[in-house]
């Protein structure tokens, strides 16, 4: 398991709108029935899993996020609902016996879990024969010239060597790597593709602290956020638009 990142759930809830709209296809995708227990893998907030409970008016969801911030921001966000909110790393989630889910639902989550091998063997094993898991993530290039602005930004101010090799937490893999995952999981029927996603943020500094660069804020003393971020918005334009890469994801769980 890797690091668990330490999201601001409020500020994320506030900006997440790009995720919000990536989601509804995703959704699409997954054909509920409408009566099915989904495994929401990768909650955060709870803006998307109240989308996906919307479709399931006779169902309910397990939503699982490994950030204590966010599953704290979601049961806050669905409480009331249909919704099981739990703590955990995706990688390493094992659901109680007889609790498999039919269908597996995630977006803008995975590219977080550096071993999707691991990954894709848990969503196997909670999910009953046949399901189907619909799920979108940053792809290969996703955001690549934001985190070259970033670093270039990071030398502009001074502190370009707070990040000389580092090589970030992010999992941006392709979609024949990611199919031949799946494959080895258990799941047939598999579908990958890359899909660029361009996003204009309503708010591109918070969006930014709280989605893109958190990872590198992370890096430095809480004294240098400012300077930092300074120097990557005097690179961008006032409404930049930020390079996203939509790695999505269909399969069946073998039967």
């Amino acid at each position: 398991m890797g690091a668990v990142r330490d999201w601001d759930a409020d500020a994320y809830h506030r900006v997440s709108g790009p995720q919000v709209a990536m989601a509804a296809a995703v959704l699409d995708r997954l054909e509920l029935r409408g009566d099915e227990t989904v495994l929401d893998a990768g909650c955060g907030s709870g803006r998307v899993t109240r989308m996906l409970l919307e479709r399931l008016p006779r169902g309910r969801v397990i939503a699982v996020d490994a950030s204590p911030d966010m599953a704290a921001r979601a049961r806050e966000e669905l409480g009331g609902l249909a919704a099981d909110v739990r703590e955990a790393d995706l990688a390493a989630l094992v659901l109680a016996p007889g609790e498999a889910v039919g269908a597996v639902f995630s977006n803008a989550t995975f590219h977080w879990v550096p071993d999707h091998d691991a990954l894709f063997a848990a969503l196997a094993a909670a999910l009953r024969p046949g399901g189907r898991i619909s799920a979108q993530c940053g792809g290969a290039g996703n955001v690549a010239a934001v985190h070259a602005t970033a670093l270039a930004a990071a030398g502009d101010c001074g502190l370009g060597d707070r990040f000389a090799g580092w090589p970030g937490p992010w999992n941006f893999a392709g979609p024949e790597q990611t199919e031949a995952r799946l494959r080895a999981a258990g799941f047939e029927d598999v579908r990958c593709w890359l899909q660029p996603w361009p996003v204009t943020p309503d708010e591109p500094r918070a969006y930014l602290e709280t989605v893109c660069l958190g990872p590198h804020l992370e890096r430095l003393p809480a004294a240098e956020h400012e300077r930092f971020l300074d120097a990557v918005m005097a690179r961008l334009a006032a409404r930049p638009v930020l390079d996203y890469v939509r790695l999505n994801i269909v399969a069946l769980r073998s039967g």
